[in-house]
């Protein structure tokens, strides 16, 4: 409507214009000359008046429009997104923000244009301070004068508080002063708190799987190992860096090995939890420890992608468990021998003195009566073995030269060893101090030991001492007899079990049993048909 108005202007004006300018002309008197000169400056006048009419209704109209059309755009767009929007010229005055801006500080019905942050805080109590803040922040990004990135949190009226990934643009004139500041702010708070989530997570993730106590593994679908915890080392012996994307099996007990590949198979295709098993681990010095292994599927999307377990070290477990079975057949053992012993030795020494009797007596049958007098005999060694092995009474111990006690065993075992043509060898060691101990109960293990080796078809038995850790005294015990196999290895010192024809089982368990008087340690070390070697450590001092 105002276009066509000023259109209609523009033609009153126009024979406005020519009526009056060529009715001033004919009333003044002047020459022909001069009229003409005066025409043409007329005309030139309306040339100039008729542009800028033509400029203002075409030209400036148009770009009136165009920017017009241009801000209408703007406004859409910065109203549509999900970010607060703010401009700001070189004073601070806000010149324009979008409706997410407005809601955020509660001032949608106020006339914002032309006010500064510390202005319009004066129409928001609980924004106030966090407009009044804004100054502050608007004014480090002139500082930098290039855009910059800022994390701000800005409470809500119900008492949460919303986090904002907030750019802030600076612009300036060609000499330096301050043209505008735009700031947009993007809601991030979801974001953040899943990276806090995540964050924490990951934080119980590590907790777990580095400071777990125990070995914690992850195998993947391939039967490799992907990661594992520092404590790989201590239950291998190898760097975790050697094993990483590579096998276990070689690490496990081949008896173990087709026991594993079904555990893995069951956990991976069926989901099937591997729990509480025990395998035998094969550590890097060859020896092997006992884990037991829970092992679950590693599932992410709902697909299976791996095994994820933990082990735990119970080799010391599984010993002390060997030593109790042991301690309670012995015990068991101790008991009965104790009654059996006492009942024995009664009528036995009975048996004895009447057979003696009636060997003196007669000549006849003396070949028979020697016989049972041996087989007499027998029985009371048994009975004194069994003895032994009940309960224990209190103990003297004294101060004894270990070399002196050998020297002994030596001279009581000398004819034996020669019935056996078996040379017996005792290393006599003058270093070695006196040992508190009950003498004749180390005399019976000496002897047992020297036996066993004597009868084993060996050639040579050679004793050696020294001394560890100036503490405790060394015994070592050496044959080249037939040796003894790993099975029967692992059953040495349980009660009445012997490969002997005419063993009871009692010497071994005897001799353990005085070793354990004495807090010693015995073990042995053999190899079949090349020979045998036990090793007895006991303490210098008593306990």
């Amino acid at each position: 409507m105002k276009k066509y108005k000023i259109l209609i202007g523009y033609v009153l004006f126009s024979f406005i214009w020519i009526l009056v300018t060529d009715n001033v002309l004919v009333t003044i008197n002047i020459s022909k000359e001069a009229l003409l000169v005066f025409q043409n400056i007329k005309g030139f006048i309306f040339v100039l008046i008729t542009s800028f009419f033509i400029y203002y209704l075409v030209l400036k109209r148009e770009a009136y429009i165009t920017e017009k059309q241009e801000k209408t755009k703007l406004s859409l767009l910065i109203n549509s997104m999900v970010d607060f929007v703010n401009f700001k010229d070189g004073e601070g005055r806000w010149t324009r923000a979008n409706d997410f801006a407005l809601r955020l500080f509660q001032i949608e019905n106020v006339n914002y244009i032309g006010k500064k942050d510390s202005e319009l805080a004066e129409y928001t109590e609980f924004y106030a301070e966090a407009l009044r803040y804004c100054e502050t922040s608007d004014e480090q990004a002139w500082l930098e004068g290039k855009p910059s990135r800022c994390i701000e949190i800005i409470p809500m009226p119900d008492g949460t508080t919303k986090t904002f990934d907030t750019i802030k643009i600076p612009s300036f004139y060609e000499n330096g002063s301050r043209k505008e500041l735009v700031v947009m702010g993007r809601d991030v708070t979801e974001k953040v708190e899943a990276e806090k989530k995540l964050a924490e997570s990951e934080q119980r993730y590590k907790s777990l799987f580095e400071f777990n106590p125990e070995l914690v593994y992850m195998i993947n679908l391939d039967g490799k190992l992907t990661d594992v915890n520092e404590h790989f080392v201590r239950f291998t012996g190898f760097d975790k860096e050697k094993f990483i994307n590579k096998s276990v099996l070689p690490l496990i007990a081949t008896k173990d090995h087709s026991r594993v590949r079904e555990a893995f198979k069951s956990v991976i295709y069926h989901n099937t939890p591997w729990i509480n098993e025990e395998i035998e681990m094969i550590q890097k010095d060859r020896s092997v420890k006992v884990l037991r292994c829970t092992s679950v599927p590693m599932i992410i999307n709902e697909k299976t992608v791996g095994v994820i377990g933990y082990a735990v070290d119970i080799t010391k477990q599984k010993e002390t468990e060997l030593l109790l079975l042991k301690s309670e057949k012995l015990s068991v053992v101790g008991e009965l021998a104790a009654s059996v012993a006492h009942e024995i030795r009664n009528p036995l020494t009975s048996l004895k003195g009447f057979v003696q009797m009636l060997q003196a007596d007669s000549t006849e049958n003396k070949h028979y009566y020697s016989i049972m007098l041996d087989e007499l005999e027998r029985i009371n060694v048994i009975s004194s073995e069994l003895l032994v092995l009940a309960k224990p009474q209190k103990i003297q111990f004294q101060k004894v030269n270990i070399n002196h006690l050998l020297a002994d065993v030596q001279q009581l075992l000398k004819s034996e060893a020669n019935l056996y043509g078996v040379t017996l060898d005792v290393e006599v060691n003058t270093s070695i101090p006196l040992i508190d101990c009950e003498p004749n109960q180390l005399k019976q293990l000496f002897i047992n030991i020297i036996k066993n080796s004597i009868e084993a078809s060996a050639n040579y038995v050679t004793v050696t001492v020294g001394m560890v850790n100036n503490q405790n005294i060394d015994i070592t015990f050496k044959d080249n007899g037939c040796g003894i196999d790993e099975d029967r290895l692992q059953h040495l010192g349980e009660p009445f079990y012997s490969m002997k024809e005419k063993g009871t089982g009692l010497g071994l368990t005897v001799s353990y049993r005085i070793v354990e008087f004495h807090k010693g340690k015995i073990s042995f070390k053999s190899v079949v048909n090349e020979g045998t070697e036990v090793n007895v450590l006991l303490p210098a001092t008593k306990p």
